[in-house]
């Protein structure tokens, strides 16, 4: 298999790529203004604590208070307040208002000054957090209180003594090998996590990653005596450099990198860490964009679009709502054989395949629902559900599937930790406001006719603006007698119809003409 990495730079966004015998398995985008956030460490002050909800807010300077689960409270979190001059064993203190609407009684409290085994916490104490999952839609972001400092080939967890090892090096000999080297070079009063891509490394390669680890940890250190919360201790690689960091391995075959700003940078680095692998980047020198070249740009495509085509016709679609992702199964024109149940099962697994690959593309998390198209059989049924785990097994996502339900449901959770691609490319339609549906002009005329009826029984000013979407105003100067003119004598008024592009289709305003106030709310 061909795996290569593909990276198209320019002045508003970066597109990182990464492909097997061409099809796209990955793909990221890098916006200057919306930077990856997960792994910035951030000193806070606590901002209200809810133990109806089992969780905190932590103030970090944004627009929405980070959310501290108690479940994200490690055993750690007192080393990390003692850092930050706090006292870890102190009483759960909840706001007076939240006081009355929380009906459930705090967790009882033991005289270590712990809960259930984790720190207590009150309001405007300061705290380390650490952000897990980026903020999406109207809710902040989710962080945590136990640091860490991911590397090249180690994760360093300041304040802890064990040592792990990533569960996809399956080879014993290899797993303590790695765990000897791990011993022998772990710092006082840390611990370390052993990344897949250390598989086969020697001791000074990890050694060195560690050391680079251990001197950043040291700057947060010295950051967090001189800084006053809010602030922002530590940022954590940018998009692109973290996917070359976590993703780029002995595997990937080639890195074509359209920008020679970004290729000396990721050369440098790359040299710096993992030598052996420098060769591998390569300069893409040709006049022809980079994404079509290599017939990226027609897969993202399909990305952003809801229908899927499927190879043997059939297609999925995929809807996006508030609680979860909705993917329907459709058997389109396949029809290849003559026995329902073969044809439903052949589609079901080639959508098994297609959707996973496209949960990976999108980035989509949270809980997912999946509509197959019927089968009758048990074992059938199995075969699908079996198919989803395996496809699965790839994804580096914490992804959970259950069987499938009579009705041929499969319910799937993933993990979320930043917006999914539709989110990050695209933006709400100020039309349709995001349902994807627009109200009939006729339906709009309507309330517009039912506001002039209220209006005329105040009797206020006879002359009136009003304002609207070109596309009502449109339809209000149809014909040779308009809706406007009869809309006028109708109800004995003078209305002027003023074009405004800003307003969507079922928004209008009425401004009286003498005065120019807005009368639209009045009425």
């Amino acid at each position: 298999m061909i795996k290569e990495i593909i990276i198209n730079s320019s002045a508003t966004q970066t597109r990182v790529a990464i492909t097997e015998d061409g099809n796209l398995v990955d793909f990221f985008v890098d916006y200057p203004e919306n930077r990856r956030m997960v792994g910035d460490i951030y000193l806070g002050k606590v901002a209200r604590v809810l133990p109806g909800i089992k969780a905190a807010f932590i103030d970090i300077g944004m627009k929405h208070d980070a959310f501290l689960h108690f479940s994200d409270i490690g055993e750690r979190t007192k080393d990390f307040q003692a850092l930050a001059g706090e006292d870890a064993e102190v009483v759960v203190e909840d706001d007076e208002n939240d006081k009355k609407n929380s009906k459930e009684t705090p967790p009882p409290s033991d005289p270590t000054g712990m809960i259930n085994g984790v720190p207590k916490l009150k309001k405007g104490q300061d705290i380390i957090i650490q952000i897990t999952k980026e903020p999406v839609s109207n809710k902040g972001v989710r962080v945590t209180s136990s640091v860490s400092l991911p590397g090249r080939f180690c994760v360093l967890l300041p304040f802890d003594d064990k040592i792990g090892i990533s569960k996809k090096i399956y080879d014993f000999k290899e797993r303590r090998r790695l765990r000897t080297i791990a011993r022998s070079i772990l710092p006082d009063n840390c611990g370390l996590i052993i990344r897949t891509v250390a598989r086969n490394q020697t001791e000074e390669a990890l050694s060195e990653d560690l050391k680079y680890l251990k001197k950043t940890w040291e700057e947060i250190e010295a950051a967090v005596k001189s800084e006053e919360p809010p602030s922002l201790l530590y940022q954590d690689l940018n998009t692109t450099s973290s996917v070359i960091r976590d993703l780029f391995s002995a595997d990937i075959s080639k890195v074509f990198i359209d920008s020679k700003k970004l290729f000396k940078q990721i050369k440098t680095y790359v040299g710096l860490v993992h030598p052996q692998l420098a060769e591998k980047i390569e300069l893409y020198k040709s006049q022809r964009p980079i994404f079509e070249t290599f017939k990226i740009e027609e897969q993202i495509k399909t990305l952003i679009g809801r229908k899927v085509p499927l190879k043997s016709g059939g297609y999925l679609i995929i809807e996006h709502t508030e609680a979860m992702v909705v993917i329907d199964v459709n058997s389109g024109r396949y029809a290849a054989n003559k026995e329902q149940e073969l044809n439903s099962l052949k589609t079901d697994l080639e959508a098994s395949r297609e959707i996973t690959r496209q949960l990976r593309l999108r980035d989509i998390g949270g809980l997912i629902v999946i509509d197959f198209i019927d089968l009758e059989d048990d074992k059938n049924r199995k075969k699908v559900f079996d198919e989803l785990r395996k496809e699965f097994r790839r994804d580096r996502a914490k992804v959970s599937v259950l069987p499938m339900s009579d009705f041929g449901l499969i319910e799937i959770t993933r993990q979320r930790v930043r917006q999914n691609i539709s989110q990050a490319m695209n933006e709400v339609c100020p039309h349709c406001e995001g349902t994807g549906l627009l109200t009939k002009k006729s339906h709009v005329l309507y309330d517009i006719e039912e506001w002039l009826k209220k209006y005329k029984r105040q009797k206020q000013g006879r002359s009136l603006i009003l304002k609207c979407n070109p596309t009502i105003a449109s339809k209000m100067r149809e014909g040779k007698f308009s809706y406007i003119l009869k809309a006028q004598f109708k109800n004995l008024m003078r209305i002027k119809v003023i074009e405004e592009p800003n307003l969507n289709i079922r928004q209008f305003r009425f401004i009286l003409a003498k005065s120019k106030k807005d009368v639209t709310e009045d009425v």
